[in-house]
């Protein structure tokens, strides 16, 4: 259980390093657009300043606190995590990705950082520690209407994308591609990361049975 465990905090802690990198790639190559939460993310950055990532947290935490006082209940360690962690990659990948002025190479950094999101959710989500802060929420409001996740979604990120447009933020093809379609990769990516993990962590398994019956 133990190497379970272990496997299970490295999956999502990697998940979270690779879906701040894959954010990071699609903001610099925001030609096409970004994600609706990023798009507020970056409406907001750029109104008030600070960082994207900053923002990222600030609005995580305020969604974990309208989400706890609805449910009543403390959020799990790995959404809090999640809240935080996640706009310190951002933010990181941001400054560490050099800033390109080729077109070619924004509309690829984009579409690689769809990739890489998808496969950064697949990872962090099957260590199963608990939804983010903006999942959380819209978990809630799918439990107390009945409505389907999807319309629950879609509405909350045409929502958030209207703000971060009104505050200036850089909405495109690509936003729309995002809010509509990233849904269809991470069916695809989650199933292989689940199955990564579980394969980790029975060949982990085997291995201590081995090791203990050899002694």
């Amino acid at each position: 259980m133990k190497r379970e465990w272990i496997i299970r905090w490295c999956f999502f802690l990697i998940g979270l390093i690779v879906l701040g990198f894959g954010i990071a790639l699609t903001i610099k190559g925001k030609i096409l657009g970004i994600g609706p939460w990023d798009v507020f993310h970056y409406g907001l950055y750029l109104k008030f300043g600070l960082t994207i990532g900053t923002w990222s947290i600030i609005v995580g935490f305020f969604l974990l606190t309208i989400t706890s006082i609805l449910t009543k209940s403390f959020p799990k360690a790995g959404a809090f995590l999640n809240m935080l962690l996640l706009g310190l990659f951002i933010d990181f990948f941001d400054y560490v990705i050099p800033k390109p002025n080729e077109i070619i190479i924004q509309v690829f950094l984009f579409v690689l950082g769809i990739i890489v999101i998808g496969y950064g959710i697949g990872l962090y989500v099957s260590a199963n520690f608990g939804a983010g802060p903006r999942d959380g929420l819209m978990l809630y409001i799918v439990e107390k209407t009945g409505w389907s996740i999807t319309w629950v979604r879609n509405g909350i990120e045409l929502v958030v994308l209207i703000l971060g447009w009104a505050l200036g933020g850089p909405v495109g093809i690509g936003t729309i591609f995002i809010a509509f379609f990233l849904g269809r990769f991470i069916a695809f990516s989650l199933p292989q990361c689940k199955w990564l993990l579980q394969y980790l962590v029975r060949e982990r398994t085997n291995y201590a049975s081995h090791k203990r019956s050899a002694i």
